[in-house]
Formats: C-alpha cells, sequence, structure tokens
C-alpha cells in the first residue's frame, strides 16, 4: 500500500513539474524526497516497535539494528538510487549531459552527507 502511495506522490510530482516548468523542479524533488524520508523513517519506527514487542526478527538493540546501521544506510542508498531514475530522465531532458552530470553530483553528496551524519551513531562505536 506505501508503493502505491509512493507512486501515486512521484506521479502527482512529475505532473506538478510538467505543469509549473523548471524553476519549481528543486522545490517539487525536496517535497518528494521529505515523504520517500518520512515513508522511511516510519516503516523503520514500526518495525523496531515490532522487535521491541517480540514480534519482529530481531529481538532487541544490537550491531547492527541501530539508526546508524547498515541497513539504514543501505536502505538510503537504494531508495536515492530509485530516486535517481526519473531525476536522471528529467536532468537529461532539460539540459542534456550537464543536468544528469548536477543531479548525479546531488545524489552522491546527499549519500555523503547521510553516511557521515552523526545522527543515530552509538557511542563508543566508530561508522567509519
Amino acid at each position: 500500500m506505501e508503493r502505491q502511495e509512493l507512486k501515486r506522490e512521484l506521479d502527482a510530482t512529475l505532473e506538478a513539474r510538467r505543469e509549473l516548468g523548471s524553476e519549481y523542479e528543486s522545490a517539487l524533488v525536496e517535497s518528494f524526497v521529505e515523504k520517500v524520508d518520512t515513508q522511511v523513517r516510519r516503516r523503520l519506527a514500526e518495525e523496531r516497535l515490532g522487535a521491541a514487542r517480540g514480534g519482529g526478527p530481531v529481538a532487541g538493540p544490537g550491531p547492527g539494528s541501530g539508526p546508524g546501521s547498515f541497513g539504514e544506510r543501505f536502505g538510503f542508498a537504494i531508495v536515492t538510487l530509485v530516486l535517481a531514475v526519473p531525476l536522471s530522465a528529467i536532468g537529461a531532458a532539460q539540459a542534456r549531459l550537464s543536468g544528469l552530470v548536477v543531479v548525479w553530483a546531488g545524489i552522491v553528496a546527499v549519500n555523503l552527507i547521510h553516511a557521515r551524519s552523526p545522527r543515530g551513531r552509538v557511542k563508543g562505536v566508530d561508522a567509519a
């Protein structure tokens, strides 16, 4: 159900971009990414709650299950790569190679910032 909701959001974002033009593109993309991020965070919270209650696959917090875990970083990377497909198409259609380069530079930057953010790191554990 969430996937269908996100697909509708993406379709609406792309339609709004067609109607509003490229000057609103970054605001539309940012809004969509926020919605995806909210969905991912909600799903992670539900999984953690289920795990804390003993109903999930993880019996409790441990290595690899915290907010800065490999799973979260991997999930974030997958989400950005999924979003890269329509963003690449938009960038290439609007500005050819330079648009594509800007899109991928942004994707790399977002992933680097997320990977290096101190949010969710456990004291005494080196994430890098």
